[in-house]
């Protein structure tokens, strides 16, 4: 540990948690001493997506078009790029 409180995992480590470089990790302190990391995960709610793309394109997206990209991004199908230049952005 640095004397800034740092800790440095080995890449072993990292990659058993599922994280890489920059991102960041959650620490549960238990009350014995002990602590539980693991890999944050963002929470999925629908608010933190409101106004992501604002301003983005000047096309507006039937409610087809939505209902079909959000259906492909939730099941994973589509990057964010993809659905992107599928909805007439640049």
């Amino acid at each position: 540990m640095t004397a800034r409180g740092q800790v440095t995992f080995r890449k072993s480590v990292m990659q058993h948690l599922g994280i890489k470089p920059g991102e960041k990790i959650e620490l549960e302190l238990l009350p014995d001493g002990r602590g539980v990391i693991k890999a944050a995960r963002r929470s999925g709610k629908i608010e933190d997506f409101f106004g992501v793309l604002a301003g983005k394109t000047k096309k507006v997206a039937t409610i087809e078009e939505i209902n079909q990209a959000a259906a492909d991004g939730w099941a994973g199908l589509v990057k964010m790029g993809e659905i992107k230049m599928k909805m007439g952005g640049k």
